[in-house]
């Protein structure tokens, strides 16, 4: 079922989760999703036969099938409320004149956020539905690291890469070719979903179908994730757990066994809020994983 794993090269996979995944959005679900633990690196992997296909990415289909929209108006009003988060998981190394590389930047959201202090920016992204409008905003665009590193070599400052890490063949492979555009020295950062997410905790029955998805074939937790980054040639600078949802939505899960998102619930207000995160990101329990990891090469 499992090939030797990509980031460790074990072939000991134990079966942790048999069961309906998430196909897109909540309730949207597909039956007999099978998901293994590495027993070298302890990274989890959804079977290949239950992910989308990479070629997915290149075309329309996985922005459909999040149900996301497929204009760059509507990938903004999804991405732009989590750029405050990226933001302030890279504090406080400042990108002031830098050459910027962000791998998997869909329309480019985080990419605008510091397009008036970055000096250059590199826009990675393999659907080239939105490839006009990064290069008509004045972005050097190309659709895979490995792509950009031919062209331009130890060329980029600082890279960051969200929410994509998960979804690639070979984390690994994925890591060196960002190396390979990196500078000797030059930081990136990555963002994953947390697998330590407290809600694996607290619903040990429902949440699982929700957290694992068709999209995502990877699952780290913080260990795992630093020994992908490590495999890759880079050194692990910190880990970070930074939060994105209330207590509502929490107390919403526990109530009713789906999500509230950013919803408010009666006595829930935001000294509330801000308690909740500090204490899941201070115990690592948030829903995304932060890695600084410098480059080695």
């Amino acid at each position: 079922m499992f090939q030797p794993c990509e980031i460790c090269g074990a072939d000991d996979w134990s079966v942790t989760y048999k069961g309906p995944i998430r196909a897109g959005g909540f309730g949207q679900q597909q039956a007999g999703g099978i998901v293994g633990r590495c027993g070298g690196c302890g990274v989890e992997r959804l079977d290949e036969a239950c992910s989308v296909d990479s070629a997915a990415y290149e075309s329309e289909a996985y922005r459909a099938a999040m149900g996301q929209g497929l204009s760059v108006e509507e990938f903004f009003a999804h991405a732009d409320p989590t750029q405050l988060q990226n933001l302030t998981a890279l504090w406080p190394y400042s990108l002031r004149g830098k050459v910027v590389a962000d791998i998997g930047c869909g329309a480019g959201s985080f990419l605008d956020h510091i397009a008036g202090i970055a000096g250059r920016i590199i826009a990675v992204e393999p659907t080239p539905l939105y490839h006009d409008s990064l290069s008509g905003r004045g972005y050097t665009v190309y659709p895979y690291a490995a792509d950009a590193a031919k062209a331009e070599p130890a060329s980029a400052d600082a890279a960051v890469t969200f929410q994509v890490i998960e979804h690639v063949p070979d984390p690994v492979a994925f890591l060196k070719d960002i190396a390979a555009l990196l500078k000797p020295g030059a930081p990136l950062l990555i963002a994953t979903p947390n697998r330590a997410d407290i809600l694996m905790s607290l619903l040990p029955e429902e949440f699982p179908s929700f957290y694992y998805r068709r999209v995502h074939r990877w699952y780290f937790d913080a260990t795992s994730l630093r020994r992908a980054v490590e495999r890759a040639g880079f050194q692990v600078q910190e880990e970070r757990f930074l939060h994105g949802f209330g207590m509502a939505n929490m107390l919403a899960w526990l109530r009713d066994r789906k999500p509230a998102g950013h919803a408010r619930l009666p006595g829930i207000d935001r000294a509330a809020d801000a308690q909740w995160k500090a204490y899941l990101e201070a115990s690592g329990q948030a829903d995304t994983l932060y890695l600084l990891a410098k480059n080695s090469g």
